[in-house]
């Protein structure tokens, strides 16, 4: 039995180390994961995920750790077993509108590795759309829509998008997913463009 916590909440990232820290695509993966985990998961656990060794993740959950991103969890009954868990519930990353170039260029590095990781993930479906179930394939959306919004509009959208994902994400639904749901990765993005 996992030790009931206090809600979790979001974090704001702003600091260029952390943006650092968390800018490499095994960290990112971790995070993901002990995202959804209830109770949190060892480093074996998140090593699988991560598709490196235990003892190379026990390195990154540290430097997540000391970040602090990540933190111990109870443990499961066997004290030699060491869990982890993220700290905050979501994170979002902000340098802000006057960061300086040490700032910018962290926060450039970690989205890119977002990016890269939500493109390797679309090439993955491609790759095997073709063996997947007509009712998987059938649903599966690429879309790229130009809006006329104002900033107040995009914030108001912003807002109805989160709204409509939150009862359907992984952390709400591992408990009792409904028969035949899967892991579904959704990248959402709103650039003003030029």
């Amino acid at each position: 039995m996992t030790e009931a916590r206090p809600e979790q909440r979001r974090m704001t990232v702003s600091d260029p180390q952390v943006m650092r820290a968390l800018a490499h695509p095994a960290r990112i993966a971790i995070m993901e994961h002990l995202g959804v985990v209830e109770g949190g998961a060892t480093a074996t656990e998140c090593a699988e995920v991560a598709g490196l060794s235990p003892s190379a993740t026990s390195y990154h959950l540290r430097a997540l750790a000391k970040s602090g991103l990540v933190e111990q969890a109870p443990s499961r009954g066997d004290a030699r077993e060491r869990l982890w868990r993220t700290v905050g519930r979501s994170l979002m990353v902000d340098a802000g509108r006057s960061a300086g170039p040490d700032a910018r260029a962290a926060e450039e590095a970690l989205v890119e590795a977002h990016a890269a990781r939500d493109m390797q993930r679309t090439r993955d479906w491609l790759r095997r759309a073709g063996d997947e179930p007509a009712e998987w394939y059938d649903v599966a959306l690429f879309s790229d829509t130009l809006l006329l919004l104002t900033a107040d509009e995009l914030a108001g959208l912003n807002e109805a998008v989160s709204a409509l994902f939150e009862p359907y994400r992984q952390r709400n639904r591992q408990a009792d997913p409904p028969a035949g749901a899967r892991t579904v990765a959704v990248q959402y993005r709103t650039v003003p463009l030029a």
